[in-house]
């Protein structure tokens, strides 16, 4: 049964009608489905498995790495579910769920997995060195990242649990975290589960090496990328939100302020700096985007709200973080398929098997309890006591659209208060080719916080050659399909987003041999226009384009035309019920407008559709149309989109006599009397990754 609030208050949370004692319910709600599953005291967190084919642990892999990643699994529920149960035990001391008084089951697991001998014991970094059968310096393992959360949660119910173990348990407590503490680790945000574990050690009078801690955090200060986002690897996610914006606050608290001050000072300007953006990521309905790797996470995002206010000079807004946050939790909770079997599913809504990566297991979306961190908040801090608001949304006119966009990270989102939208747009990805996984999280042309990304479909008639918000090309001498893997980031000029997408990009091959694809975009109130110009290598090619994936529950398909362009129209429901209606649009450099259906590609809906454009160039050499036109829009109900924003372009004017868009500018006239230029001459000196 999905959750829902029992006592709504709308004076004080006028958008999610959700308060701290709702919250509490929603943590117990979710407590509840784990410990269903528990059978005695001892047991540990472990729950059922619906997934073995992606999900760790992976069973065609030695039985040494499998025990490691037994272990592994186990720690990860107890200290992953502690996130939601810590600040619980705080606020109630004698909770109970399921039978269990939580403060006694944590405080018992806690000590047997860090127990010798005992049938629960983790084990140490040595120890896990010895499990694999050879030390090696560089080998990391799960473990590391779920000590941090250990730390933060034996911090959150200090009095309750830290406190009650004697000198003995605590040193034995201590040995285990010493451990991988001072151990190899992965060289990104893993950086920070080191730190705080030498942070708790320090904190607690255990001695350290601050040498290593020091390097530690200088490394992480310098994947700073600007506007609040760090550089995670290659990418740009949610990373930045709910590990870096949340784990190098609680370590200013712990450590920097105290013993490393400049550090301690850039992280909180950096956090402070984020809070100025990051709750226009939100959509009007406080709506998470899915977007990255580890979406199975899913409102975590929000808890960099509550890590800047662990901050000494915390900037963000109360009401709005809590609105953000309460929106965002209700996004997923108040929903009949986000739990399988009392514990949430291997996916964004339901169970969702292309967004899952193999690092994760049955027990780790509850790393999205660290939106529950906020429990640690006092009853009259004003994250509680502030009326909600909702921000940019509060400011908007009807049809008017925000755009931000932050060249650091290389993202643009855009808030449409038309529909209630917001739509991200992203650059500086770099994926393997084939990496059809990573394409899918971080290289759509556009991420939609009303429509998660669509894998690709699986319907006949096109098989493999579409796919939603991207472009597919095809060889038409050897019939081979290439995706682009690699975006770089040429910023915004004059409301018009520039960036470039390579195809099966790979080092071995100089760029100019790839198949490219310039890339200009602009926001209307309901969604994007797009005027990409293509770089062929290789010619004949077709070209295809996909909308949004559309949640296919019963759907209306209505088709337009005016003049050249021509449009279709999608009416239908999502999984809930909630109306939902999209359009695509297509001008110059397009043939043809089909709709593709597919079956378990859709985040949202069992069955699904993709409205796709398509088009080729046949001519190995030869002046043919270059830029190619279309136009996205959505919106949360079937009232019916009017003639005007269905085909908003009035006219375009091409600078070249042959109207191919080879060279000069491309103005599009819209009918409401506004322009844009777009022109891609130049955009080589711009470019970056």
């Amino acid at each position: 049964m999905a959750f829902q609030i029992k006592h709504p208050d709308y004076h004080l949370s006028p958008y999610t009608g959700l308060t701290r004692e709702g919250w509490i319910d929603a943590g117990k709600y979710m407590l509840e489905g784990i410990f269903q599953h528990i059978r005695s005291f001892d047991d540990p967190v472990v729950m059922p498995r619906r997934e073995t084919e992606i999900t760790y642990p992976h069973l065609k892999d030695s039985e040494e790495n499998q025990h490691t990643q037994r272990l592994a699994e186990m720690f990860e529920g107890l200290t992953r579910s502690f996130f939601i149960a810590a600040p619980l035990i705080h606020i109630e001391p004698e909770i109970t769920i399921c039978g269990y008084k939580l403060r006694d089951y944590y405080k018992n697991q806690v000590l047997k997995s860090v127990t010798p001998g005992d049938a629960s014991y983790i084990g140490t970094y040595e120890d896990q060195q010895e499990i694999i059968g050879h030390a090696d310096p560089f080998r990391a393992f799960q473990q590391t990242v779920e000590t941090c959360a250990l730390v933060i949660c034996l911090w959150l119910s200090r009095e309750e649990i830290w406190d009650t173990c004697t000198k003995e348990e605590k040193d034995r407590i201590a040995v285990f975290l010493t451990s991988y503490a001072h151990a190899s680790t992965v060289p990104q945000n893993w950086r920070l589960f080191n730190m705080l574990d030498l942070a708790f050690l320090h904190m607690e009078g255990y001695p350290i090496d601050r040498d290593i801690m020091r390097d530690h955090a200088q490394v992480i200060l310098n994947y700073y990328a600007g506007d609040g986002w760090y550089r995670d690897g290659h990418s740009f996610d949610y990373y930045s939100c709910w590990a870096f914006n949340v784990y190098a606050p609680i370590w200013n608290l712990w450590y920097g302020y105290e013993n490393e001050p400049y550090l301690a000072a850039k992280f909180e300007e950096n956090s402070n700096r984020l809070m100025e953006t990051y709750a226009d990521f939100f959509d009007e309905d406080g709506f998470t985007m899915m977007w990255g790797r580890s979406n199975i996470y899913r409102n975590a995002a929000t808890s960099a709200f509550d890590g800047n206010l662990f901050l000494k000079n915390s900037t963000v807004d109360p009401g709005l973080a809590r609105r953000i946050s309460s929106g965002s939790l209700m996004q997923f909770i108040s929903r009949a398929d986000f739990l399988w079997n009392g514990i949430p599913t291997l996916g964004f809504y339901g169970q969702f098997g292309p967004l899952v990566q193999g690092y994760s297991c049955a027990e780790s979306p509850f790393w999205l309890g660290k939106a529950y961190l906020c429990l640690h908040l006092p009853a009259d801090h004003p994250f509680w006591t502030a009326v909600e608001n909702n921000g940019s949304w509060e400011k908007l006119q009807a049809k008017e659209v925000k755009e931000t966009t932050l060249d650091g990270p290389a993202l643009c989102f855009t808030n449409h208060k038309a529909n209630g939208s917001t739509l991200l747009r992203t650059g500086k990805v770099v994926k393997q080719p084939g990496d059809i996984h990573g394409m899918w999280n971080y290289s759509k042309l556009m991420f939609h916080s009303k429509y998660p990304w669509e894998a690709a479909p699986t319907g006949e008639g096109e098989p493999g050659e579409v796919e939603s918000m991207q472009y597919v090309i095809k060889d038409g001498t050897t019939g081979s399909l290439s995706r682009a893997n690699v975006t770089f980031w040429a910023g915004e000029s004059d409301g018009v987003l520039y960036r470039r997408q390579f195809f099966d990009y790979n080092l071995q091959t100089e760029c100019h041999w790839m198949q490219a694809v310039n890339l200009a975009d602009f926001p209307v109130p309901y969604g994007l226009i797009r005027a990409d110009k293509f770089r062929f290598f290789r010619r004949p090619v077709s070209i295809t384009l996909g909308a949004l994936g559309f949640p296919d529950n019963g759907t209306e398909i209505i088709r337009r035309q005016e003049g050249a362009a021509r449009a279709i129209i999608l009416k239908g429901r999502d999984f809930t019920g909630k109306e939902k209606q999209l359009a695509m649009t297509i001008y110059d450099g397009w043939d043809d407008l089909k709709v593709l259906k597919s079956h378990g590609t859709n985040p949202d809906s069992e069955y699904s559709l993709v409205i796709f454009a398509k088009t080729a160039r046949q001519k190995q050499y030869g002046y043919e149309p270059y830029i190619l036109i279309s136009q996205v829009i959505t919106r949360e109900s079937h009232e019916d989109f009017t003639a005007e924003e269905i085909f908003p372009i009035e006219k375009v004017e091409y600078a070249d006599a042959q109207g191919c868009g080879g060279y000069g500018t491309v103005r599009i006239l819209l009918k409401d009397g506004t322009a844009r230029k777009v022109v891609f001459e130049g955009l080589e000196g711009h470019i970056s990754l």
